[in-house]
């Protein structure tokens, strides 16, 4: 048993082998002491003075030749659990070879089986199960290192021929570099297809808040009096204060465009779509220019319309005031509207350079095609006819104040 030649074909084999030579060796260590309170025993007999039932130098030879053989009988057992046991390390090399071979083979079709996801969510559920698989990826390379290892020290003791031992380790080395570079490869892809998605999304984030823009730039409503107008104003400057912001990144989806992978900023769609969001743009602000400028030009006429107002309101009362004057005819009582009248004359020139403001403004607005152009012409000429008016009827009480003024001047010198 001790001779055997049988160190297993493989490693459970090689397990029931020592597993019987454990009990062997038990065995023999029972009949090791059997065997030597037996030597101690003979022993004795060469020992005896006197009669002597047999040489004793056939029993020291036989004691001996009994120790001799017990001796390498221990010696046999020994080689044997050596032998059996350097039969296993090399079977476990195997066996972990072949199960990391298993593991690269089941990680090659899961690579080989991958795809980079349709959307942006699916791509990021691929990364990060890429990242756990890079994790087992790491262990079992250590896993690989500490066996490798062990696959030299076996060659190292030349126990065993080395071919197939340095062939299975130069299998499984370019199986695992290969593994490597597909895992490499595909995070490349799942990277790119990450970068694609995340450009689509912000493209779309991007569409979408351009097409709420242009809806609140586009809006025809510009207000109903001069508060109500200011206050769109206001909104509307912040508006353009973002589309200005935005305008970067406009800019920018052409380098972006031109960071990603071939395959995708090649594709007729993407390039359609930067194109899309650009002239998306261009048409945002220039709306929103063109609805400045109108609310400005509503503005203007809603602060016209307050100043004709106020003018109005001025020449009602002047108006009235001159027609139910009278002209009075003493001295005291003339002197007296003629005062009143030089006041009036600094009023009116105030006045008038607010009618001159109305009549630029109404120009300017008449000019630049105002749609209110007609009412806002039709404003400024019945001011300017009341106004016209108002003058008439001061020159002609000026006129009468005159006249009585000489006269009174001449009785007074008669």
């Amino acid at each position: 048993l001790l001779v055997s030649k049988d160190l297993g074909k493989h490693l459970l084999e090689v397990e029931d082998l020592l597993q019987k030579h454990g009990l062997l060796e038990a065995d023999i260590s029972a009949q090791t002491e059997r065997v030597q309170a037996l030597n101690a025993a003979a022993l004795k007999f060469s020992e005896l003075e006197g009669y002597q039932p047999c040489d004793p130098q056939i029993i020291c030879n036989r004691v001996n030749h009994v120790q001799t053989c017990l001796e390498e009988l221990g010696e046999l057992a020994g080689k044997r659990r050596k032998e059996l046991e350097e039969s296993r390390q090399l079977w476990a090399f195997f066996q972990e070879m072949e199960e990391a071979e298993a593991w690269i083979r089941e990680k090659e079709q899961i690579l080989a089986s991958k795809t980079c996801g349709r959307d942006l969510s699916s791509v990021l559920t691929l990364t990060n199960k890429h990242k756990s698989m890079l994790g087992e990826l790491g262990s079992r390379r250590a896993l690989l290192h500490q066996t490798m290892k062990r696959g030299e020290q076996i060659l190292a003791k030349k126990c065993f021929s080395p071919s197939g031992i340095q062939e299975k380790m130069r299998e499984v080395c370019l199986r695992w570099k290969k593994l490597e570079e597909v895992t490499g490869l595909h995070q490349q892809r799942l990277q790119e297809a990450l970068n694609f998605f995340q450009f689509s999304a912000e493209t779309d984030d991007l569409v979408a808040w351009l097409q709420d823009t242009y809806r609140i730039v586009s809006s025809d409503d510009f207000g109903h009096d001069d508060y109500s107008t200011q206050a769109l104003l206001r909104k509307h400057r912040a508006v353009v204060e973002e589309v200005e912001k935005h305008r970067a990144a406009v800019l920018a989806l052409r380098k972006q465009l031109a960071l990603l992978a071939p395959e995708h900023r090649q594709g007729v769609d993407v390039q359609i779509r930067v194109v899309e969001v650009e002239q998306l743009y261009g048409e945002v602000a220039e709306v929103a220019v063109l609805r400045q400028q109108w609310l400005q030009d509503a503005l203007a006429v809603y602060r016209m319309f307050s100043e004709v107002h106020a003018c109005e309101v001025w020449v009602d009362e002047k108006e009235q005031w001159l027609e139910r004057m009278e002209v009075p005819e003493e001295l005291d009582e003339v002197e007296v509207v003629q005062h009143r009248f030089e006041s009036l004359d600094q009023e009116m020139n105030s006045v008038m350079g607010r009618i001159l403001d109305v009549n630029q403004v109404v120009q300017q607005l008449v000019d630049g095609g105002h749609p209110s152009s007609e009412e806002v012409r039709s404003c400024q000429d019945h001011l300017n006819s009341r106004w016209n008016r108002v003058v008439e009827l001061v020159e002609r009480k000026k006129g009468q104040l005159s006249s009585v003024l000489k006269i009174q001047n001449y009785l007074l010198e008669c």
